[in-house]
């Protein structure tokens, strides 16, 4: 299925370009990736930006898009199409505004925790700490590991966390 979308994304994108040319609405719009059902009756095209403007050309222009597929392609079916905005392109902005404020705060001698019961958050990076080698900063006196919700400095290490990823052996592919 991999080959199929790319393929796909390739042809989508060469196409969207020829349409840029008469449709000025079009010309800020960039393939990221499609992904096509496995009976190829439906694919999704992902895009970097999806404004109104674009996704009205992009709606007007889906006919000729799929013609182009089924040119260019030879498949058993030519998928319908519908856009959508790539989600990886907005996780990618929220995560440099998160580091433009670590950023910032940390210049101003700020350094906010992160509290644990936040989806995919962590205490730190591994290996951190803030004392001398060897101890971490739950050997400090009065120290806990805290409670979900309760905020962790960086170099601090909530009690049971596995840095490794893993709780077993490595495995190798």
């Amino acid at each position: 299925m991999a080959r199929v979308n790319e393929v796909l994304r390739e042809v989508l994108a060469d196409a969207i370009e020829a349409e840029a040319g008469t449709d000025e609405r079009l010309e800020l719009v960039t393939v990221t990736a499609v992904e096509c059902d496995p009976d190829l009756r439906h694919a999704t095209v992902l895009l970097d930006s999806l404004s109104a403007p674009a996704a009205e050309a992009l709606g007007e222009a889906r006919v000729r898009l799929q013609a182009a597929i089924a040119r260019q392609v030879r498949m058993k079916r030519t998928p319908q199409l519908s856009f959508g905005a790539d989600p990886a392109i907005e996780y990618g902005e929220r995560v440099e505004k998160v580091l433009r404020a670590l950023k910032g705060s940390a210049a101003a001698g700020v350094v906010p925790g992160v509290a644990l019961d936040e989806p995919g958050a962590s205490a730190g990076p591994p290996g951190a700490s803030a004392g001398p080698p060897g101890a971490s900063a739950l050997d400090k006196p009065g120290a806990s590991a805290g409670q979900p919700g309760e905020a962790v400095q960086p170099g601090e290490v909530a009690e049971g966390c596995n840095w490794s990823g893993s709780s077993g052996p490595a495995r190798s592919l």
